[in-house]
């Protein structure tokens, strides 16, 4: 299996290529990741659980960072097994492109191989399944690197930007429950009445 792709982050290219060699924003980056430890500047182990198509399990394996090139970019292999679900081994090249000051393009070309009950899934799965984890890599990365203006508010806030905060919670349970608001005990009184 093989992908290309780039994605744009809003922050300086010497800031990117720290993050990509700081494991604890990897880790909070890599979906299912729940652990990764850095034994070296080029090595590191990862724990990560994932689901692929009916198949669940934790990978655990190792990745090596070779032709380091800072703040250029880096070739990643890394292998890693999940017992009876099989195996992925594979690599991928990651360049980094400056777009003016204080914006990075990121290009990155993975090969990849599977094996076991993860190769009989077949191609297409395992394709859009390593495209969606791809995608969400790159997106929590972005936002780990530069995150959101909002986000980007400290402890300094007031009780304003709590209240802001608190109105930003209901909104997102809001789109929880499709925009209507949550049930109150009048709502469970009229469905009551209706049954």
């Amino acid at each position: 299996m093989q992908m290309n792709d780039s994605q744009r982050i809003a922050a300086p290219r010497d800031k990117v290529w720290e993050a990509l060699n700081d494991a604890d924003v990897l880790k909070a980056a890599i979906p299912g990741c729940e652990e990764l430890i850095k034994h070296s500047d080029t090595e590191l182990e990862a724990k990560v659980k994932l689901k692929v198509g009916p198949v669940k399990a934790t990978f655990g394996g190792k990745v090596t960072l070779n032709d380091l090139d800072p703040p250029n970019g880096y070739t990643i292999e890394g292998e890693g097994s999940g017992g009876v679900a099989g195996f992925a081994r594979g690599g991928a090249k990651v360049r980094l492109e400056e777009d003016g000051p204080d914006a990075t393009i990121l290009h990155y070309e993975v090969d990849a191989k599977v094996g076991g009950k993860l190769a009989q899934l077949g191609a297409r799965l395992i394709d859009s399944t390593a495209k969606r984890l791809a995608g969400e890599f790159f997106t929590a990365f972005g936002e780990q690197v530069a995150p959101s203006a909002g986000e980007e508010e400290g402890p300094e806030s007031t009780e304003p930007a709590e209240a802001a905060d608190a109105s930003e919670k209901k909104g997102w349970l809001g789109g929880l429950f499709g925009g209507k608001k949550k049930p109150s005990d009048e709502d469970d009184k009229v469905s009551e009445a209706a049954e």
